[in-house]
């Protein structure tokens, strides 16, 4: 940031004044004892994290109603820049009157929106995006505390954009779902890479283990593959000895066919695969609610369409038995 900005006053601009409220006068700066605790019938959790990225520390107390689970009040103290003690401020009064389950929920994209004059504008610039990331993380912290529980295990799989607090498993099932190919499409699903933009790619104010770009890269070479497999598998279907064809079609069931039933509580079985008057005869048995489906017929036939678009053949017939 050049002098001249500061000198204009350019550097307020990117601030909204609720941040600029909060950073000078915060509501909820303070701290709970036992005592106080004790008074109100509370359990009183004390949790601390710290940011490696800017050296900014927070500690949030709770005051937990130990019947009801609710956070019937709170306060934090922190050690780090205006907009980690805004961001701090705001965490804490979002979490009150709601349970630690409920809690957990808030992100620091929540708290960032919280702090807006009005909702097209940020609160902060993107680079301070970081700054509010300790919202979301001594949240966790305060909920293992008071669950008895790793905190590592209440956070998500590994997190890629720590500003809008999105994890790989996220990123690699949007890429899958919708064919991503660039940063650009995958934002049209995500806030990831929005912010401070250092997940992106290599080169920002902050260096990843991985990358955005190499996520979409990796996933599009895995599909690639997949593809390749599937198409070879089905183009050599014919050909198979009967053994593989057997092989080959319990593996389509076994994953494409039965999880698809069993998230609506069905379920079919594999009775016999008969190689007959130079097709395929396949028969199956409807399992749970399949068996007492209305529609299991148009099921079948549905099932079977697969099969053969699958293995790009129509010397396949399903059965049931």
């Amino acid at each position: 940031m050049g002098r001249n900005d500061l000198l204009s006053g350019n550097v307020w601009e990117q601030y909204s004044n609720k941040v600029i409220e909060r950073m000078n006068n915060p509501k909820f700066l303070g701290e709970f004892s036992e005592e106080d605790a004790k008074k109100r019938g509370a359990k009183l959790v004390v949790a601390d994290f710290g940011s490696e990225a800017c050296g900014d520390a927070v500690r949030l107390y709770w005051l937990v109603d130990p019947k009801t689970d609710k956070i019937i009040d709170a306060r934090f103290k922190s050690f780090g820049c205006g907009t980690a003690i805004a961001s701090s401020d705001m965490m804490t009064e979002l979490t009150i009157g709601k349970t630690v389950d409920e809690a957990m929920k808030i992100t620091n994209l929540d708290v960032e929106k919280a702090l807006r004059d009005n909702p097209d504008t940020p609160a902060f610039p993107p680079q301070k995006m970081h700054c509010s990331v300790m919202a979301y993380d001594v949240i966790i912290e305060a909920a293992a505390k008071y669950k008895g529980e790793d905190a590592e295990k209440l956070r998500d799989s590994e997190i890629v954009c720590e500003c809008a607090r999105v994890t790989r498993g996220e990123i690699e099932k949007i890429v899958k779902e919708h064919n991503v190919k660039t940063v650009e499409e995958l934002q049209k699903y995500t806030d990831a890479g929005k912010y401070c933009k250092s997940c992106v790619a290599p080169g920002g104010h902050e260096e990843k283990s991985v990358y955005l770009v190499d996520i979409i890269a990796e996933v599009q070479e895995e599909m690639k593959k997949e593809k390749l497999k599937e198409s070879a598998q089905s183009e050599d279907f014919e050909n198979m000895s009967f053994l593989n064809k057997i092989k080959a079609i319990e593996k389509f069931f076994d994953e494409k066919i039965i999880p698809v039933l069993k998230k609506d509580g069905g379920n079919l079985e594999l009775v016999d695969i008969r190689e007959e008057n130079g097709k395929i005869n396949v028969y199956i048995k409807y399992l749970g609610a399949c068996s007492m489906c209305a529609s299991s017929m148009f099921t079948l036939q549905s099932i079977e369409e697969e099969l053969k678009k699958y293995f790009k053949t129509n010397k396949i017939n399903l059965y049931q038995v």
